[in-house]
């Protein structure tokens, strides 16, 4: 490929995005009361949002499905042509309707649209043409008209398409906010993924617990202490009272420090080699929490304590790891 010939493919990509761009952001200044029309019909929708489209427009369809469910908007997706031959069965009364269409004129919504007024269901559009027969029978007529497609020829859809994801997308949000959606309700929607994980997950749900926990008595030499960092396989151990509470933690690091100093630690108890005041949290903490607190102070467990600080677990960075908490991906 000659230079001449991959610049004119990479003014062609810049354009397409310019050009996709634009169409997204003059929609901002279609935000006006009917949309804000549109959020408060789909906000008091006893039933779903159905939404519907032909080629293009219900690909989009779709995608604004999953993004409306995941929100806490249940939806579903119907299909024009299979509405006509029964699965117009799925549309109640308590619904509403959600239309795309760029030209207002697709032959199929057209059919669609006397029964669905025979229903009783109200019509939002999503539309190029808001004087098209879609937009007239209409409820709530929102624009997604672009000034030009990113196709040369203007006919494939890519701009137009791009603005009604979009405009699907502030439908979602504002939604979102309407319903005071949270974070951990989000979670509930997405239990298998790792934002999930990240959101659900508890660090008593992660932790070791029981005798599994290495615990030794401050007093006690520190060869002992060995013994039970190397038999409870996590790399350190908490050291505790004479009431079982936490007062420090030995660590593989703290051992190494220590023999590099001397190697004679026949005298030498776990209280003089502890770290005092070791990071701990809580069991009904969420996993990626502690996920945080390791990264943040460079530490690879940390003390899981109760109410009076009696240590209860242990919990490590390496199954926070494996359970995917630390994952960006959904």
């Amino acid at each position: 490929m000659s230079k001449l010939e991959s610049n004119a493919i990479v003014e062609k990509g810049k354009e397409v995005i310019r050009i996709e761009a634009e169409a997204v952001a003059a929609l901002e200044k279609r935000i006006d009361e009917n949309f804000a029309k549109a959020v408060e019909l789909i906000y008091h929708c006893k039933g779903r949002v159905v939404v519907t489209g032909m080629g293009k427009s219900g690909i989009v369809a779709r995608k604004i499905v999953a993004t409306l469910n995941s929100t806490g908007t249940p939806s579903l997706f119907l299909h024009p042509s299979d509405a006509v031959h029964g699965d117009l069965g799925m549309v109640r009364r308590e619904d509403v309707i959600i239309c795309i269409s760029k030209s207002g004129d697709t032959l199929e919504l057209h059919n669609l649209l006397p029964m669905l007024k025979r229903i009783g269901v109200p019509i939002i559009s999503l539309v190029g043409n808001t004087s098209s027969k879609l937009a007239q029978s209409s409820d709530v007529v929102l624009d997604v008209s672009v000034k030009e497609e990113a196709c040369p020829y203007d006919l494939a859809p890519t701009s137009s398409t791009t603005a009604t994801l979009a405009l699907g997308d502030a439908l979602a949000m504002a939604l979102l906010q309407k319903r005071n959606f949270t974070e951990e309700e989000f979670a509930l929607y997405h239990p298998g993924g790792n934002l999930g994980k990240r959101l659900l997950l508890k660090v008593e749900e992660m932790m070791i617990s029981g005798d599994a926990v290495p615990k030794v008595k401050r007093e006690i030499p520190v060869r002992d202490a060995i013994f039970e960092i190397t038999s409870k396989r996590l790399g350190a151990t908490c050291v505790v009272d004479g009431d079982d509470k936490l007062v420090g933690i030995i660590t593989d690091g703290d051992l190494r420090r220590l023999l590099q100093k001397t190697t004679d630690v026949a005298h030498i108890t776990a209280e003089m080699m502890m770290t005092k005041h070791p990071k701990t949290i809580m069991k009904d903490t969420l996993a990626a929490v502690a996920l945080q607190e390791m990264e943040a102070h460079s530490i690879t467990q940390l003390v899981v304590v109760d109410g009076n600080h009696r240590p209860i677990g242990m919990i490590h960075l390496h199954e926070l790891v494996k359970a995917g908490i630390g994952g960006e991906n959904l």
